[in-house]
């Protein structure tokens, strides 16, 4: 039977919570934006002791447990290093970390606090409208216009490894698409589905917007690319609250990573050269 997820209702928590949310989801800049571990762990630390007390002299919000989790999910990522690498035993790296980041939250979630907050909904019930598959081409034409003028004049795409090998292109197309997937397991469905308990949609969103753009940014999305993916992890967060389908949102994302793919190639090798707007194009 198809699952249909319930969006939480609009909730009006006090706002000296927003104080300990904005410490842990800002550590996200300290641990991946400068790579500054122990002054992140020391801010998500800060964070989850400031969401203890407000729970505490405010009234009892579970702001604090739920802050943890996020808190938790970005400690377990800031263990290995972000930085693009296509080998076999990064690959595995990635896999088992990046992993156990959505898998412990959703483990403490269900299993020790005994809640559903962190839900995975591949299958909503409902068929897609015809907004929704305009969206679809409007997201493949704006990749294709912008994703290789950034990539390529920023030089953006060295931050990915060099890939002219069968082999090594393989493997790139298997990475972006398994990161892009995980950026949905993590950033939507766990850090934001655990934010909008306690505050409005507008609010949840810009939080794990933080998070999302600070990891982007280690990634390789660097020099002007937070133009690109801050206005992205917003969007896809307000998607995520009209659809209620992670399926949808990671259609979205992941035609953005097919351009992503396909631009780091072109790069490269020179081909496929089917993007107007780059120097060559």
């Amino acid at each position: 039977m198809p699952v249909t997820v319930l969006a939480p209702p609009e909730v009006r928590t006090h706002p000296i919570a927003l104080v300990p949310a904005t410490l842990v989801c800002a550590a996200a800049v300290l641990l991946f934006g400068f790579q500054l571990n122990l002054a992140g762990y020391a801010m998500l630390a800060a964070g989850v002791v400031a969401a203890w007390l407000v729970d505490r002299s405010v009234r009892p919000e579970r702001l604090a447990p739920d802050l943890a989790l996020i808190a938790i999910g970005q400690v377990i990522i800031s263990t290995m290093s972000l930085e693009a690498d296509i080998s076999f035993p990064s690959m595995v790296r990635f896999t088992v970390v990046l992993g156990l980041a959505v898998v412990v939250p959703y483990v403490i979630s269900r299993y020790l606090y005994r809640d559903r907050v962190i839900r995975f909904p591949w299958r909503t019930g409902r068929r897609w409208n015809r907004t929704q598959w305009l969206y679809l081409i409007f997201v493949t034409v704006a990749g294709w216009l912008i994703l290789p003028f950034y990539f390529i004049t920023s030089g953006v795409y060295q931050n990915w490894p060099t890939v002219t090998e069968p082999g090594e292109i393989a493997r790139l197309f298997v990475g972006v698409n398994a990161v892009g997937t995980w950026d949905e397991l993590f950033f939507i469905c766990t850090v934001f589905a655990l934010l909008r308990r306690h505050f409005p949609t507008w609010q949840a969103n810009l939080l794990q917007s933080i998070v999302f753009v600070s990891f982007l940014w280690e990634l390789g999305y660097q020099a002007w690319g937070p133009l690109l993916t801050i206005p992205f992890a917003l969007i896809q967060g307000y998607t995520f609250k009209l659809t209620k389908s992670l399926t949808y949102v990671l259609v979205v994302h992941l035609i953005f990573d097919a351009v992503v793919f396909c631009v780091i190639v072109y790069a490269h090798n020179g081909w496929p050269a089917i993007f107007p707007l780059v120097p060559g194009g």
